[in-house]
C-alpha cells in the first residue's frame, strides 16, 4: 500500500500527511489529488499512539501538520503545547528518517519571531533575523523547528515552512474574526499597517513545489504583496455589499493603547517577511484582493 508506484511511464509521488482533517492538510490533499496520475496522498491520525505502528517506508514525503495552531495564555495548557507542537513533531520526524522517507515538511510558524510591532513601528524579518518566541505556542514551535533541522542529511531532507497567517474559506483563527467585524460594524479605524499573509491555495502550490523538487531548508512563503487590516476589511465589506466608513477620529487613542495592549497589535500592528526571502513567487495562483473575496 505504501510503495511508490508507476502509472504508465510516470512515477507517482507518495505523500503521507500526519495530522488527519487539519485545515492545511485537507487542502493540500485536495490540491494534489487534482493530479491523481502524479500523486497519491494518505492521511494519518496522530492523536493517539497507534500511528507509531504504521510503517513510513515507501513514502517520498511526510507533511507534518498536526499541532495546536492558536495562542492560549492558559498556563494549564503549556505542557500540552509542548507535547503536541514539539515532542510529537520531533518523534514523527525521527521515525520518518529511520523508515527511509526522503523528505519531511514541517509546518513551523512566523510566531517564532515574537509579537507584532505596535502601530507606527515596522517589523521586517529577513534570513538573518533571530527567532524571539515570547509564549509557549511560539517556543514549542521553535524548539520543534530547530530539532527537526538537526536531522537533515543527504538522505533525509527537512523543509521547514515558517508560515505567516494562513487564511481561506472556512479557516479558523483571526481571519474569521475580521469577517465578523466587517459584517457587524459600520465604522473602522483608518490605520495603515503591513502584514505578511498567505492564501491557502498559494500555500498548497508552494508545498507542491517543495515536494516536486525535494527541497531542503527553511522557507518563508507569503502572498506577493503585503496587506493591511484596513484593506482586508474594505474588501470584505464590498464583497458582502456593505458600506464601510474609515475614520481617523480614534487613531491617537488606538496608537497609545497599542504600546500596552497586545490584542490591538494583532489587528493593527506590523509584521512582514522581507520579499527577498520568499522566492520568486511562482507559487502565487491567487492575488490578494481575489483571495479575500474567495475567503468571504
Amino acid at each position: 500500500m505504501f510503495k511508490t508506484q508507476k502509472k504508465g511511464n510516470k512515477i507517482v509521488k507518495k505523500l503521507l500527511i500526519t495530522g488527519k482533517d487539519s485545515y492545511i492538510g485537507t487542502h493540500v490533499k485536495q490540491w494534489l489529488e487534482k493530479e491523481q496520475d502524479n500523486y497519491e496522498v494518505d492521511e494519518l491520525d496522530v492523536k493517539d499512539t497507534n500511528w507509531r505502528n504504521v510503517k513510513f517506508q515507501g513514502y517520498d514525503t511526510i507533511l507534518h501538520v498536526a499541532g495546536i495552531a492558536h495562542v492560549s495564555s492558559d498556563p494549564n495548557l503549556e505542557d500540552l503545547y509542548y507535547k503536541v507542537n514539539r515532542d510529537l513533531a520531533i518523534e514523527v520526524a525521527k521515525k520518518a528518517k529511520q523508515d527511509g522517507v526522503k523528505q519531511l515538511i514541517f509546518m513551523s510558524s512566523m510566531i517564532i519571531y515574537g509579537k507584532d510591532e505596535p502601530i507606527g513601528n515596522e517589523k521586517v524579518i529577513n534570513a538573518d533575523t533571530q527567532p524571539s518566541a515570547t509564549d509557549f505556542y511560539g517556543k514549542s514551535k521553535l524548539e520543534a523547528d530547530e530539532e527537526i533541522r538537526k536531522l537533515s542529511c543527504n538522505d533525509f531532507k527537512t523543509a521547514i515552512i515558517r508560515t505567516p497567517m494562513v487564511y481561506g474559506p472556512n479557516c479558523k483563527g483571526n481571519f474569521p474574526k475580521l469577517k465578523r467585524l466587517a459584517k457587524l460594524v459600520p465604522l473602522f479605524p483608518d490605520i495603515e499597517n503591513k502584514r505578511s499573509m498567505i492564501y491557502i491555495d498559494n500555500l498548497c502550490q508552494f508545498i507542491k513545489n517543495l515536494i516536486d523538487k525535494q527541497e531542503n531548508g527553511i522557507f518563508y512563503p507569503q502572498n506577493r504583496e503585503y496587506i493591511s487590516t484596513k484593506q482586508i476589511i474594505n474588501i470584505m465589506a464590498k464583497t458582502m455589499n456593505k458600506k464601510m466608513h474609515f475614520i481617523k477620529l480614534f487613531n491617537p487613542i488606538i496608537k497609545l493603547l497599542s504600546r500596552k495592549v497586545g490584542i490591538i497589535n494583532k489587528v493593527f500592528g506590523n509584521k512582514v517577511y522581507s520579499k527577498k526571502i520568499s522566492g520568486d513567487f511562482d507559487y502565487i495562483v491567487v492575488e490578494n484582493d481575489e483571495s479575500i473575496r474567495r475567503s468571504v
